[in-house]
């Protein structure tokens, strides 16, 4: 079965489309103005300590400091190791004053849970959190949980048994919704690429100046190539230069080999219509959609 990825790149907008034996089966749109923090991962110096709301504020190179708090923090890592049932540890960090954990002038690598909200800054943890198709890293806790959407207790505990197999010592995953029915093999090319990400985020933790981004929680392009990404896919077809060279320096991060299936798409017409995906699309909005079979 062909599969390709195509990716639109207007002035305000940005269409990915999932084709399988040229056929429109996944189509994904984002906005220039709907692109979030909510993900990216700073560098950041505290501003302010505020022993009294238990909180800091960070500057992260934005607008407004972020926030802080002290639940929000992990400390050493090592009083961490609890099991699925356990408490995450944040009522032993309530127990804590903020004054002990960290000070005014410290850098901090943290990650924003909540975006800008009018005069308020973003919210920010330094409990990072990478996810992949199937896994979710936690790099700075020792943690073990499967997805609550995942109901039957036989396949949480044979996932809970092969991220135990499988994940880093002294780090966290949660096995996320989509890893239902999956064997380890599925897993472990997540991990990898979860571990390759995290160790390219700490080598550039103690370079270059801060406050800085040192990892974005990417757009619509990042996401579904990590999600929909498989060895069936043939091509990945973008049409925009600069969007094109920026998903390459990702491409090989997320899977080794990906950027050979690369291709900048470069004719006058438009990347949508050459593949016949205009069409499909006006077909898939309409009141009446036919089918095969003859019915609609």
């Amino acid at each position: 079965m062909g599969k390709k990825i195509i990716v639109d790149v207007q002035n305000d907008q940005t269409r990915v489309a999932l084709l399988e034996d040229d056929e429109l089966v996944e189509l994904y749109m984002e906005g220039e103005d709907s692109q979030g923090i909510v993900g990216n991962i700073y560098r950041g110096k505290v501003e302010n300590v505020l022993p009294g709301m238990q909180a800091a504020f960070v500057d992260i190179g934005l607008d407004k400091n972020a926030f802080l708090y002290v639940g929000d923090i992990t400390t050493d890592k090592t009083e961490f190791e609890f099991s699925e049932e356990q408490d995450t540890g944040e009522n032993d960090a309530k127990m804590l004053s903020i004054r002990d954990i960290i000070s005014r002038g410290q850098e901090l690598t943290v990650q924003v849970l909540k975006e800008p909200i009018g005069t308020k800054g973003a919210r920010v943890t330094t409990q990072i959190t990478l996810p992949g198709r199937y896994l979710v890293l936690m790099p700075t806790v020792n943690y073990v949980g499967v997805s609550r959407r995942i109901e039957e207790d036989d396949e949480r505990k044979r996932l809970k048994e092969i991220a135990e197999r499988i994940k880093p010592q002294h780090m966290g995953v949660i096995v996320r919704t989509a890893a239902q029915g999956k064997d380890q093999e599925d897993f472990i090319q997540d991990m990898d690429f979860l571990c390759r990400l995290w160790a390219k985020i700490q080598a550039k933790e103690w370079r270059g100046k801060v406050p800085r981004v040192l990892h974005e929680d990417k757009d619509i392009i990042y996401k579904t190539i990590r999600d929909f990404y498989d060895p069936d896919i043939e091509k990945i077809i973008i049409n925009d230069k600069e969007e094109y060279e920026r998903t390459l320096e990702f491409a090989g991060v997320l899977f080794p080999g990906l950027e050979k299936k690369m291709v900048l798409f470069d004719k006058p017409e438009g990347v949508f219509q050459y593949y016949g995906i205009e069409s499909k699309i006006e077909k898939a909005i309409q009141k009446k959609v036919w089918l095969k079979n003859g019915g609609y």
